[in-house]
């Protein structure tokens, strides 16, 4: 093996941990959930840990095809998140092998478990740039209070339609 095969193989098994550490930190705060606001609707089963190791597979099989793509001129701009959706899409299609295993399991996974560590990453991701931040100028944030006040009014403007044909 190169040098340079040998820092991806590094890089794919770092990646690997990260998303295995985000998995487990999912079914914590799962399991946290469950323990002190039991749901009926949430059932920490083993289908909740099915879910959360095939989102890892998946993840990591787009990220395996984006380390290997990177080689091939055409496809090496393709984002890491685009190759997990198209497998994530394959995956579940009717007709493929243990797409319903799949889908019952993912759909055991509470979302908002999910969004936590999701959320972290992103936290870290602006506290490691914030002195690019810094530079920028005081008007950035004329443009996110109008863009937070622009998609706080159109998503309850589409709420209250669709309220309205419902009829309530």
């Amino acid at each position: 093996m190169t040098d340079d095969m040998m820092k991806e193989v590094k890089q794919f098994l770092k990646y690997g941990i990260i998303l295995l550490l985000s998995v487990v930190s999912v079914l914590f705060g799962t399991m946290i959930k469950y323990i002190f606001h039991p749901n009926p609707k949430l059932v920490l089963n083993k289908y909740t840990v099915y879910g959360l190791l095939a989102l890892w597979f998946i993840s990591m099989v787009g990220l395996l095809v984006s380390m290997v793509l990177k080689r091939v001129p055409v496809l090496n701009k393709f984002p890491i998140l685009g190759w997990v959706s198209i497998f994530s899409i394959a995956f579940c299609l009717p007709g493929m092998p243990f797409s319903s295993l799949i889908i019952k399991s993912i759909n055991s996974v509470d979302l908002l478990a999910i969004t936590t560590p999701i959320l972290t990453y992103a936290g870290i991701s602006v506290v490691n740039r914030m002195s690019e931040l810094k530079q920028t100028s005081w008007k950035i944030l004329i443009v996110a209070v109008a863009v937070f006040i622009g998609t706080y009014i159109g998503s309850a403007t589409i709420a209250q339609i669709g309220l309205t044909i419902i009829g309530k």
